[in-house]
């Protein structure tokens, strides 16, 4: 054979073989975006996850689809936080066949987990000098500080099942612990692609560092201001950046507050002088319109399912920085 046409064969035999062996990737279903960024992140160049709750969708009030229900049979690897989050999908996972590794990622190793609050307005925290103490040290070894203050809340957490708050991925720290899950899943499912997820899981956890960096710095002129969110999804941002949340118009969206908790919440906000309600994309921002009637408060808004953003790698980063931005941005308004 013609030496210049044996090579010239060769080439795309073996672009097809790296084709190939990205095909082989097997079928990955994640059940929101934050997780399906992550996994994303961690997939890339060697396979694509599927999302189940898309759009401008909540998981708190998400009605399986017929096409949701065929990609989980379909699936070789399912993540998805657990029941407490997700729980359209307690009942289709446990009628799967054994043939999917199912990854329930609020047990994964590392989490700090913070228990859900009662009530509308909430206590002052007890740590609250030790987190703004640990910031005001950010320079001198933010990560250190960082995790002493995450070690703190974990202290507080409980494992059981619909006990804690599952929004655990706006803490950056627990982002990482789920990251380390997610990759150590998917190399066990899938040998062939592991160095693949292995460098990608590396750079992902670097870009998470810099990214905690870079949030401290952007609510620190603001993170003594106290507001009001809309439901009570945001300890983990709380606890991690000693921004002050002084309370929910709702602890759970499922469920509309009464006339008693919305005329606690607007005295609340009275009590606290100027400052920001937010609202969410998904629920009635009307409800916030009637709390800061009548007072120096003023109306934002917050993302913390992502429900505004298009899905894929860079997700994550750019609902965090959302979060961070909206906040500075509301809290800095004069009134």
């Amino acid at each position: 054979m013609n030496m210049k046409l044996g090579l010239s064969l060769a080439i795309p035999a073996i672009l097809l073989a790296g084709a190939s062996k990205a095909a082989d990737a097997p079928a990955v279903v994640t059940s929101i975006k934050p997780i399906h960024s992550l996994v994303s992140a961690i997939m890339q160049g060697a396979g694509t996850p599927e999302l189940i709750v898309d759009g401008a969708a909540s998981p708190h009030t998400y009605n399986l689809k017929p096409s949701d229900a065929s990609a989980l049979q379909n699936a070789k690897v399912i993540f998805w936080v657990g029941p407490g989050l997700e729980a359209f999908l307690e009942k289709p996972l446990e009628s799967l066949g054994s043939g999917a590794t199912i990854a329930e990622l609020e047990d994964a190793p590392g989490l700090v987990k913070l228990k859900f609050r009662e009530g509308g307005a909430f206590e002052p925290h007890d740590d609250g000098d030790e987190a703004e103490a640990g910031h005001e040290h950010e320079e001198a070894g933010h990560e250190e500080a960082g995790h002493d203050h995450d070690a703190h809340a974990e202290g507080e957490h409980d494992d059981g099942h619909g006990e804690f708050d599952t929004h655990l991925w706006l803490n950056p720290m627990n982002a990482k612990a789920l990251a380390a899950e997610i990759t150590t899943t998917l190399v066990a499912a899938d040998p062939a692609n592991a160095l693949t997820y292995q460098a990608n899981a590396k750079a992902l956890d670097e870009k998470i560092d810099a990214l905690d960096k870079e949030i401290t710095g952007i609510v620190a002129p603001v993170k003594d201001k106290p507001f009001i969110v809309f439901h009570d999804a945001y300890q983990y941002f709380e606890h991690r950046y000693a921004v002050r949340v002084a309370g929910s118009i709702t602890v759970s969206p499922e469920t509309m507050p009464g006339a008693e908790r919305i005329s606690e919440i607007h005295k609340k906000v009275g009590d606290l002088g100027a400052t920001c309600v937010f609202a969410e994309p998904q629920f009635e921002p009307r409800l916030v319109n009637v709390v800061i009637e009548g007072t120096d408060a003023k109306a934002g808004v917050l993302d913390p399912e992502a429900a505004t953003l298009e899905a894929g790698p860079d997700l994550y980063f750019t609902l965090m920085r959302g979060i961070a931005n909206s906040m500075k941005d509301c809290l800095s308004r004069e009134s």
